[in-house]
């Protein structure tokens, strides 16, 4: 694959950690603190980020397969220490494993050397299924006490259950949950009920974005959704993010946003 274009980007606050051969590709460093929250999706152009079509997982479908999008993630998940996904993104995705190498496998070797995260699931019900491969060796499900109990039994090998109490998983207590597990650098993936849930509370620092050059439509009821779902911000409250690097891989975009603090 030839190298992601840069286009723009703010001088880094830190130098960046990739590999030569995973930087080449970037066109250039990336650099993330050491305690950040930070999201990554691919939209259409017309703002679709996820789609309700069996068999048609969303993100290949939105960015048409798109290598230097995988790439991206690949980073941004080597980076992590822990992934974090909502029960619907694990069920639409089922099959997928959340790890840098599985998503990019051409530099997996490179992938190795920054190390692979671990996956978390954020579901109140507790109903997933449990013999989803992705879970293993270590998964982690964040869960209320009525979704542990539904749970207890019937999970296998190393895949660990942690009640957050009863009530409702807001994003602070999904967050301190997985800090409380060591987790100091955390990626979610969405979907965008569960960022809604980081964004209501002002908990997400960084906000990766490819662009893809694609039109979805969207018509009343067909599930297509946008980036958040369930949270309403104008005119009451606006979320104004910084333009921190643009890249560009043929008529892909890749953005990344920072929050204005």
């Amino acid at each position: 694959m030839d190298a992601l274009q840069l286009v723009f980007e703010e001088p880094p606050a830190a130098a960046g950690s990739l590999p030569p051969e995973v930087a080449a590709l970037y066109g250039g460093a990336l650099s993330l603190p050491d305690d950040v929250l930070y999201c990554n999706f691919v939209s259409s152009l017309d703002g679709v980020v996820a789609l309700d079509a069996p068999g048609a997982g969303a993100g290949p479908t939105i960015s048409g397969r798109s290598p230097a999008d995988r790439l991206v993630m690949g980073i941004l998940r080597a980076l992590a220490e822990v992934v974090v996904v909502g029960a619907g993104t694990l069920r639409a995705d089922s099959g997928h494993l959340w790890t840098p190498a599985y998503i990019y496998p051409p530099l997996a070797d490179a992938f190795a050397r920054l190390g692979e995260p671990r996956l978390a699931v954020v579901t109140a019900s507790g109903e997933i299924d449990p013999s989803e491969r992705a879970l293993q060796p270590d998964g982690l499900i964040l869960t209320t006490d009525a979704g542990e109990a539904w749970l207890r039994g019937k999970l296998t090998g190393g895949t660990r259950v942690r009640s957050l109490g009863s009530g409702p998983l807001g994003g602070r207590r999904i967050l301190e949950a997985l800090r409380a597990e060591g987790h100091r650098r955390i990626l979610t993936e969405g979907g965008p009920h569960l960022m809604a849930r980081f964004l209501e509370e002002a908990l997400l620092d960084s906000l990766f974005l490819t662009l893809s050059p694609v039109l979805a439509g969207r018509s009343a009821g067909d599930g297509r959704l946008g980036l958040l779902e369930g949270l309403e911000l104008l005119p009451a409250r606006p979320e104004w993010w910084r333009l921190a690097s643009v890249r560009r891989h043929r008529s892909h975009l890749f953005l990344r946003y920072d929050r204005t603090r």
